[in-house]
């Protein structure tokens, strides 16, 4: 350890232990115990320790002065006669400290499921529209399956109109920015996915979508928290029976009614609506609300 003594290396420890508990409190507020100490280890014995031991030894004291050099260099001179006077340097060992475990903390981020948990506030129930939040569509029209028959076709004005009817056809998508996120939420929290929907086929189509997604695979989520209503009140209904910790909207109006009932809310649009409450978030999208994107 070169020259440090017991008692500089013991209080270095103390100094390292304090900073190092500000800066885990400050990034991972919601870790458990463990991850916590995990953590504090894994910083302690690889980055502490090879740190201190290629450190060069701190000079603790300097020479005393012979005498007085030309006067060019009085100022100089002063200074350095002060700290000749008290014989003592200031300590290193806080900076040191500090910088080892900011040089740590550079390199090591938290997880995705890490920023959910801390942004949901460790909320165990979040409710989820579809449209416009994790699908791409966002009206229920858009979900509807439209059947032309040979007469439909017939009165198709031109082929753009032709290939626009058939593509209403098609299913739904998932939008592949939000699936990361969405997977995350459904490893710790009990999620309810809800929409309008105008027949029995739009919800075939968006169980479909979820399906080839891989929504259903994590385990998280299963097809009897899809939830279909066929009105607005309807979806209203659900989330105050359901009581969620978190409810995801992007009807301003649903999301102003709800405010005196749910513990938080996210408002998801480019827009933030004109009525807003203390407990509504807004977010441009899901995934942004994150930081994952």
């Amino acid at each position: 350890m070169g020259d440090y003594s017991k008692d500089d290396f013991l209080q270095l420890i103390k100094r390292f232990g304090a900073f190092l508990t500000v800066k885990i409190s400050n990034l991972f507020g919601t870790l458990d115990s463990r991850s916590v100490g995990a953590i504090a280890g894994l910083a302690f014995a690889i980055v502490f320790t090879w740190r201190v031991w290629r450190s060069p030894s701190p000079q603790r004291r300097l020479p005393k002065r012979q005498g007085a050099t030309s006067s060019s260099s009085g100022v100089s001179n002063h200074a350095s006669a002060n700290v000749a006077t008290s014989g003592v340097i200031p300590s290193s060992e806080d900076s040191n400290a500090q910088n080892v475990i900011d040089e740590f903390f550079q390199t090591v981020k938290p997880t995705l499921g890490q920023i959910v948990r801390q942004r949901l506030s460790e909320g165990r129930k979040v409710t989820c529209r579809l449209l416009g939040v994790i699908l791409e569509e966002t009206s229920p029209e858009e979900l509807q399956v439209i059947i032309i028959s040979g007469s439909d076709m017939d009165r198709c004005l031109n082929a753009v109109d032709i290939v626009y009817t058939l593509s209403w056809q098609q299913q739904a998508t998932v939008r592949s920015s939000v699936l990361e996120v969405l997977l995350e939420i459904t490893k710790f929290c009990d999620l309810y996915l809800m929409e309008r929907v105008l027949d029995d086929e739009s919800e075939k189509k968006v169980l479909l979508a979820l399906e080839n997604a891989g929504v259903f695979t994590s385990g998280g989520l299963v097809k009897d928290k899809v939830l279909f209503c066929s009105t607005e009140i309807g979806r209203t209904s659900f989330v105050r029976q359901l009581e969620p910790d978190w409810h995801i909207d992007t009807n301003p109006e649903i999301t102003f009614q709800l405010a005196r009932f749910i513990k938080y809310q996210l408002h998801v649009s480019p827009n933030k609506p004109e009525r807003t409450a203390i407990n509504v978030f807004n977010s441009t999208t899901l995934e942004q609300f994150f930081g994952s994107v």
